[in-house]
This record gives structure tokens, C-alpha cells and sequence, in this order.
């Protein structure tokens, strides 16, 4: 029973990176979704409107920017942002800071309509919304409704084998096994029955507690593939025939850190509350 992948994303909605080990701050994990990319307005551009942002490779660099790589576009340097402060219409935060004009060129151009890239200066002005199981001092990132998405690699398994039985039924090839990365997970964990993750109200990883906020619905997201950006119909008809309740459909659960310091893969998992 372990910590078996982490995964951060640097800038919200884009592809993640697999790290082996992490910081945990307050607010999620050091380096994840202080970025995001908003229209004219301030709203999120997210994957649901433009799946091309998950073909995007961000990577940190040591000067506190980023590095932007994608199919088609040139490699772009970003150097930390310092320009002025916009107002923004997502999560719990009103304004952010603008990076520079060749980010958004670049983003305008990946998508093919307006875009800026901002970035959160300081996560401590975003709460994590009280409807989302929030407590006053919770705090998030661009994540938006928590810190941390945890997934089981054995919920995944089942979900790969409910799928294949449903194609069985309709006499169509079974698909091959889904990608993690479809969920966009902060913590993957392994040696746990499927779904039992959904019981569980506090945890500890390594040395450090994690509780439980809410389980988390699923979108259109995840029905994008990764790799490829298009669209098909899992695994949303899968989750809605095993999964669905409250008019949702829901894999994974989402979680707010106790405590703070270094998380590592391999680090044990233990439960330490539950409900029926």
C-alpha cells in the first residue's frame, strides 16, 4: 500500500509531469498550476473548450518561468512574471499577474483565439471554496476545488475491465487500457481493493496527513485522450453505468494536507479514518 506516482502540472489545463518525489505546501504541491491561460475577460481556457492544451509541455525553470513546448510551435521561454495585475473570473482569487506578451502571443497562436498566460503570486488569497469541503484556512492553486486529486491504480484496473466488458456486450473490440493521465491526478496510489478510496477521511503519506475534502465528479476531460487530443466516449458511459449517483459520475477523491514537507514514490499510505 503505497504512494506509487505524482504528478504535477505546471500550468493549469496542460499536460503533467511524473515526478519521484515532491514538496507539499499548503496549497498543493511546490511548483503545481501556479499558471494558467485566460481569454480577454479572464475565464479559464480550459481542456473541455480546447484540447490542445494538453499536447503543451511546460517545464519550470531554475529562474522561476517556464519553458513552453508543443507539435507545431517553437520552443518558448517564459521568464517569471511581472507584469500587471488582471482580474480573473475562476476559483477564489480576483486578480493575477500577467506573464510576458510573448507567452500570450504564443498561447494565442496554439489555440487559435485570444489568450494570456497569468500566474497566482501568492496561493494564499485562494481558499478552497467551503462548497468544494473547504475549512477556513484551506487554501489551493489553480487546482481550484483542493490541493491534491488522489486515484487508484486498482479502481483504474476495474474501470479498464468494466469497459472491456461493456464493448464484449456490444460485440466491439476491447480498447486499450486508459491512461492516468486522462484523470489528472496529484497522487496515485497502489495495493488498496478498488474504490475503496472512496471511504477513506484521513490518510498519511509518509509522514504527513492528508483529509479528505470530497470525492471528485468527473467532466468531459477525461474523455479526451492524452496522446492523440481526441474525443471519444469513455470513460464517462463506463463511470455513468457503474458510477453515476447524485447525477454525476465520480473517480477519485480529493484531499487537503494536515501537513507539509517532502512526499516521495514508494512512500507507504496508511489510512487512518474512515466511513461505511
Amino acid at each position: 500500500m503505497e504512494l506509487a506516482e505524482i504528478r504535477r502540472y505546471p500550468v493549469k489545463s496542460v499536460s503533467g509531469w511524473i515526478v519521484d518525489s515532491a514538496i507539499v505546501e499548503p496549497w498543493g504541491l511546490a511548483g503545481d498550476r501556479r499558471w494558467a491561460v485566460v481569454d480577454e475577460s479572464g475565464n479559464l481556457h480550459w481542456v473541455g473548450e480546447n484540447p490542445r492544451m494538453l499536447s503543451v509541455v511546460a517545464t519550470p525553470t531554475a529562474e522561476g518561468g517556464l519553458l513552453l513546448e508543443a507539435p507545431g510551435m517553437p520552443e518558448l521561454k517564459v521568464p517569471p512574471a511581472t507584469g500587471e495585475r488582471v482580474p480573473v473570473h475562476f476559483v477564489e482569487v480576483d486578480t493575477v499577474v500577467l506573464a510576458h506578451q510573448e507567452a500570450h502571443d504564443w498561447f494565442t497562436r496554439l489555440l487559435g483565439k485570444p489568450a494570456r498566460l497569468v500566474w497566482l503570486d501568492d496561493p494564499r488569497r485562494c481558499a478552497v471554496p467551503a462548497s468544494h469541503g473547504g475549512l477556513p484556512g484551506d487554501v489551493v492553486s489553480f487546482a481550484g476545488d483542493a490541493p491534491f486529486l488522489l486515484t487508484s491504480r486498482s479502481s483504474l484496473r476495474q474501470l479498464d475491465d468494466w469497459i472491456a466488458e461493456g464493448a464484449l456486450e456490444r460485440q466491439e473490440e476491447a480498447p486499450a487500457p486508459l491512461d492516468m493521465a486522462r484523470f489528472r491526478p496529484s497522487l496515485v496510489v497502489d495495493g488498496f481493493p478498488p474504490y475503496v478510496e472512496d471511504t477513506w477521511r484521513e490518510i498519511r503519506i509518509g509522514a504527513l496527513r492528508f483529509r479528505m475534502s470530497e470525492l471528485c465528479d468527473r467532466c468531459a476531460v477525461p474523455t479526451y485522450d492524452p496522446t492523440t487530443l481526441e474525443k471519444g466516449k469513455e470513460p464517462i458511459r463506463t463511470l455513468a453505468r457503474h458510477r453515476r449517483w447524485d447525477g454525476k459520475t465520480w473517480f477519485g477523491v480529493r484531499f487537503i494536507p494536515r501537513d507539509y514537507g517532502e512526499i516521495k514514490v514508494g512512500d507507504p499510505v496508511t489510512v487512518l479514518a474512515t466511513q461505511p
